[in-house]
């Protein structure tokens, strides 16, 4: 299991953005300070209000309009799905494409930005060229 821990200015807004973009709250795991949002059987993000962020220690929170600390990179089905993933995160008021779009034939990405600035990427690979092995990303 992977367990995403992410700073959130205001935790209901979060709350609401990632059920809306399929995310399901976990209640036995969340409170006024923290929700568990649920993206699979294996990834939980943990959205931390700034104070409940601040009892992990000294870490200062990344001001995300002026730069990232990670990319948070989810694969999909298929390229219609990576473009659909985006557009559903953008009507639930995320912002589109803060990376570049990546299209190499064998491989298609596509990010957003939650309403905190985390970024997500959601990437799309052929089958086939994952089961041949890595290929030339320079030749595509």
């Amino acid at each position: 299991m992977i367990f995403i821990n992410l700073p959130v200015a205001d935790l209901d807004r979060s709350i609401a953005f990632y059920e809306a973009v399929g995310g399901v709250k976990n209640p036995m795991f969340s409170d006024d300070t923290a929700a568990c949002m649920v993206l699979s059987d294996t990834i939980y993000v943990m959205l931390l209000t700034h104070a409940k962020w601040a009892t992990f220690g000294d870490i200062p929170i990344i001001d995300t309009a002026k730069g990232a600390q990670v990319f948070l990179c989810l694969t999909r089905e298929d390229k219609l799905a990576v473009d659909s993933f985006v557009e559903k995160a953008v009507a639930a008021g995320g912002s589109a494409d803060p990376t570049p779009t990546q299209d190499y034939g064998f491989m298609y990405g596509r990010s957003y930005r939650d309403p905190d600035g985390h970024i997500w990427e959601n990437v799309w690979m052929d089958p086939q060229a994952v089961a041949d092995g890595p290929p030339d990303m320079q030749a595509a």
